[in-house]
């Protein structure tokens, strides 16, 4: 089946499982937005494994479901977890979820993950927006363009919708949150960074890395959606010797702490939309 033809296929079954429903806003449920799934009220739930063409999602604490529903006044679809380069799908899999929603109507990606950090003011659990990025991943636009979802170049000046970032800044603020703004390096993992390759990250302009964001962000710019990504802090750079280990576990128990306020500046965003 054709990539525009299993893109179809999926949107329609999603169609006839919402019921008439119209989402405006999709959401990616990745680390400390994951508790956010609780706050939809009138939920459909729909497992990824349901969908055609769809596999289950491996990645740990992500539970592979489609949420539809009401968050902030807003009809939302969000997933709960993504698929990731490193689980070893290709990106046609990876950013499938992305045009599947762009075919459905959704205008707007929310997206979220937990990162770590080599900029030196950043700390364990700080909320940072992200203002642009710097992609290590293979491209998921590579291949034959689909010209029916975006044209073969699409611009990437403000991947990151400024309007909406202004909004995040400003319910941060009245929120009584901090929050920073920076750049995002995504790699494809699963390993984390070494020392070495954190100075590199920092030295040609990151103040954050992860594993994710950046093949579903291009995706949607590429269909036309509006786009705000938020990331946690969950671990900083350590040198080589100093007796730190990087751990899974404390990685996903530093992004549940942060969920409470990002999942208020998410909500509270939706209602302003």
């Amino acid at each position: 089946m054709a990539a525009y033809d299993s893109i179809n296929a999926a949107a329609s079954f999603l169609r006839d499982k919402l019921e008439g429903r119209q989402p405006e806003v999709g959401i990616i449920l990745g680390s400390g937005l994951g508790n956010l799934a609780e706050k939809i009220v009138d939920q459909i739930v729909i497992p990824y494994v349901d969908v055609p063409g769809f596999p289950a999602a491996t990645a740990i604490g992500h539970k592979g479901n489609f949420i539809s529903g009401l968050l902030g006044g807003r009809q939302v679809l969000a997933m709960q977890g993504r698929y990731h380069f490193y689980e070893g799908y290709g990106m046609g899999v990876v950013v499938l979820p992305i045009r599947v929603m762009a075919a459905l109507g959704v205008k707007y990606l929310f997206v979220s993950n937990a990162v770590g950090t080599m900029n030196p003011e950043y700390s364990i659990g700080d909320l940072v927006l992200i203002r642009d990025h710097i992609n290590m991943i293979p491209n998921s636009l590579i291949g034959p363009n689909l010209e029916e979802l975006g044209p073969r170049f699409p611009d990437m000046t403000c991947a990151y919708d400024l309007e909406l970032q202004e909004k995040m800044v400003a319910i941060a603020a009245r929120e009584g949150f901090a929050i920073r703004r920076g750049v995002y390096v995504s790699t494809s993992g699963p390993c984390y960074e070494t020392p070495a390759e954190y100075k590199f990250f920092r030295a040609i302009g990151g103040d954050t890395v992860g594993m994710s964001v950046t093949p579903e962000v291009i995706a949607a710019r590429h269909a036309g959606l509006r786009v705000l990504g938020m990331s946690v802090v969950t671990d900083v750079a350590h040198e080589a010797g100093d007796g730190y280990v990087t751990d899974e576990n404390e990685i996903v128990r530093q992004a549940d702490a942060a969920a409470l306020r990002m999942e208020r500046l998410f909500s509270c965003l939706l209602s302003e939309l």
